[in-house]
């Protein structure tokens, strides 16, 4: 196993993203949490009001010898529907929005290539919308939140 690298993701409800992201191989963990807001250490209820601007995105560590960036996007684009801009589902609000936190400069290639191509290639009727950002702090999301469907077989949000 080489050195893991690091991505993070928000695709709506983080349980259903965190547990879909468990079953690639070559994702050596994960954990769920808030990036992108401007409070510090924000709780779940803070989040949830809006009001701290982060979104609600999993943090995974993944061998680049055993799955690609690009895969990992496959992913991202399958699980949601990036043409919502603030909202996955049932899920409204702008800690569900669809956004690509990038870690290094070849991610943010990877990600903007990989966005355009999915805009060009007409499978959605709108345009995508997911933010392509720097990687902010991230914030570890409460210990209840973590691999949420493995311990509650898979009750909670759906991902698309």
């Amino acid at each position: 196993m080489g050195e893991l690298e690091a991505a993070t993701f928000g695709a709506g409800c983080f349980w259903g993203v965190e547990a879909a992201f468990r079953n690639v191989p070559g994702v050596m963990g994960t954990e769920v949490g808030y990036a992108g807001g401007t409070t510090k250490n924000p709780r779940y209820e803070e989040v949830c009001t809006g009001r701290t601007g982060h979104a609600e995105v999993v943090r995974l560590l993944y061998d680049p010898g055993v799955v690609t960036y690009e895969d990992l996007l496959v992913t991202f684009w399958s699980i949601h529907d990036p043409t919502q801009k603030n909202r996955q589902g049932p899920d409204i609000g702008t800690n569900y929005r669809s956004i690509i936190f990038y870690h290094t400069p070849d991610q943010k290639q990877v990600a903007t290539r990989s966005k355009e191509g999915l805009d060009r290639s007409g499978r959605f009727k709108k345009p995508v919308v997911t933010e392509i950002v720097p990687a902010t702090e991230f914030w570890r999301a409460e210990e209840y939140h973590q691999q949420y469907h493995e311990k509650h077989g898979g009750a909670g949000c759906r991902l698309v």
